[in-house]
């Protein structure tokens, strides 16, 4: 099957994770009451309305998550996929644990830290898996990140190709939404029946991306849009409170989620190739680390000055200063310190390599093909690889 391959970066994808990350952030500081003191309806009447929706940024996230991670595995072994992985999430959460406990330390206003412990089991980003608090609450998705990324392994071991990735698509699907009936706590902690639809989705446009979109692919798509909608009063009330949940809307966070849907599908099809802008690849590396350091350090900040900066002025220059402080966490902490962990990560992964190389070559060989009798013109049977 012939390839739709792009050689340049998808600049616009990069511009859609600040969007997301922006959405993120509107949501914190404009949303919710704890940075203010109280309620902010009366602090940012109309801006308000709209910030009650910010948190679907995290879904946004998780869309472009399931088109990203599907390019990364491709062509790639399990220890490829690791360390690209570890040397991109790690570094600038670490500086986000570090310097959000520093805060927090120091000027417990908006929360406390509940002790150095907890701070080193968040270190190994699996304190959700064994109910640790986070150090900053938006650390939640990183542990379904990583949840997604082991069923990727998984498709890995077994061969990324287009037909196992649909395979993924059709049983992931099939999964999430029959855990909610089943309500088997291992099916349901992985199948993630409220976020499986975005990266299914994502995983969807990027086979019309590489390939080229057909009606499999669509129909995959328009059932995780539909599934996506399902879940929209639960996050809603996970986000505000029930009581707020019922009061609001909801038609426009499912207009949020259409339009994420269309953009990334636009994308997929090429429809924004021509965007090349080097800010925006700029921007999407500011993405991460803005989302792991906003949260508990800014809230703090507006906290601490509440009373003595006017609201949007205030708002404004904390969101200036984390996209600021992302930007030196981006430089002087993600790329140095990624680049030592690829380097040693791969060194440590050719020293395994070396080790595990002469247990192989001492293992029993294979069984020799019989002498074929004189008429006989069988063949002995071969292993067929289908190539998609």
């Amino acid at each position: 099957m012939a390839e739709k391959r792009s050689g340049n970066r998808l600049a616009a994808l990069d511009g859609l994770r600040l969007v997301a990350a922006l959405l993120v952030v509107f949501y914190h500081y404009v949303a919710l009451a704890v940075p203010w003191g109280h309620p902010t309806a009366t602090i940012f009447p109309t801006a308000h309305q709209a910030a009650r929706y910010g948190w679907l940024g995290v879904e946004v996230f998780f869309l472009i998550s399931g088109f990203v991670i599907c390019m990364s595995v491709w062509g790639r072994t399990v220890g490829q996929f690791a360390v690209s992985r570890v040397s991109r999430l790690f570094p600038a959460y670490w500086a986000g644990i570090l310097l959000t406990a520093l805060v927090v330390k120091f000027w417990p206003e908006v929360t406390s830290l509940r002790g150095w412990d907890t701070v080193i089991t968040n270190l190994t980003m699996l304190q959700a898996g064994n109910n640790t608090p986070n150090v900053d609450p938006v650390y939640w998705t990183l542990f379904v990140e990583l949840k997604f990324y082991l069923i990727m392994v998984v498709v890995m071991l077994c061969g990324v190709t287009y037909r196992n990735c649909l395979l993924l698509c059709g049983v992931w699907t099939a999964a999430a939404a029959l855990a909610p009936a089943l309500k088997t706590p291992l099916l349901t902690a992985f199948a993630m029946p409220q976020y499986a639809p975005f990266f299914i989705a994502g995983i969807a446009f990027y086979l019309m991306r590489r390939h080229r979109p057909n009606a499999v692919l669509w129909a995959i798509v328009i059932l995780q849009l539909l599934l996506a909608q399902r879940y929209i009063g639960y996050r809603l009330a996970t986000n505000l409170g029930q009581a707020t949940a019922h009061a609001v809307p909801t038609w426009p966070a499912r207009l949020l989620i259409v339009a994420a849907f269309v953009l990334v599908g636009a994308i997929a099809l090429g429809a924004f190739d021509r965007i090349q802008w080097k800010w925006l690849t700029t921007a999407g590396a500011l993405t991460y680390p803005l989302y792991v350091l906003h949260m508990n350090i800014g809230m703090t900040l507006i906290h601490r000055f509440r009373n003595s900066v006017p609201a949007p002025v205030l708002l404004v220059s904390v969101t200036a200063l984390m996209l600021l402080l992302a930007w030196l966490v981006h430089r002087l902490v993600e790329r140095p310190l990624g680049a030592w962990l690829r380097t040693t990560m791969r060194g440590g992964i050719d020293d395994v390599r070396q080790h595990v190389a002469p247990r192989r070559r001492h293992a029993r060989p294979a069984p020799t093909v019989p002498h074929q009798a004189d008429g006989d013109h069988s063949r002995p049977p071969t292993r067929a690889y289908e190539s998609v």
